[in-house]
């Protein structure tokens, strides 16, 4: 199903960048990206981030893994962590690497100032469930060394581009089955 017979993804696809600090669900989406004026560059945010995620996850649950449209063929993975204040589970659609037998996410939050709510919540709680096509398990996430930064963005072809758009050094996560 493309934008132009989904109204969620055509009205996505309309759309300019908004404020940054959302989820770190389109890192990967390079056909969803601004290419004109002061955000070019910058991953176009769907107007309701919450109702985009909680679609992309649904569908995903539903396909063992497999999504449609702009993100079908990508590989992306569902992580489930524990809020750091609310202890709630907390569950979000990241682009990933392999590097080994370990899988590899950016914590870019689209190029916002500040990391996203999911690093944080690994930062307190760093046991994790990871859903990757129809398999789910359970993780521990660590935050790679700055030393292991060029081996690692080895795997996440998009770092270059998310880092571009921010100060702040992109941390990776290493995830790792328990």
């Amino acid at each position: 199903m493309g934008a132009a017979s989904d109204p969620g993804l055509a009205a996505l696809a309309g759309r300019r960048t908004q404020a940054p600090g959302v989820s770190a669900l389109i890192d990967d989406v390079s056909e969803l990206t601004d290419n004109e004026g002061p955000q070019a560059g910058r991953p176009v945010i769907p107007p309701d981030m919450k109702a985009f995620n909680e679609k992309l996850i649904a569908e995903f649950r539903a396909n063992h893994g497999q999504l449609s449209g702009p993100h079908g063929g990508r590989s992306l993975l569902l992580l489930t962590t524990e809020g750091a204040r609310s202890g709630k589970p907390r569950t979000t659609v990241l682009g990933y690497g392999r590097h080994g037998d370990r899988l590899v996410v950016i914590a870019s939050n689209n190029g916002a100032p500040a990391a996203p709510s999911w690093y944080r919540n690994l930062l307190a709680h760093p046991t994790a469930i990871v859903e990757l096509g129809p398999e789910s398990f359970e993780v521990r996430a660590t935050t790679a060394e700055h030393g292991a930064r060029d081996e690692l963005a080895k795997t996440v072809p998009y770092l270059a581009q998310q880092q571009k758009l921010t100060d702040r050094e992109i941390p990776f996560v290493v995830l790792e089955r328990v």
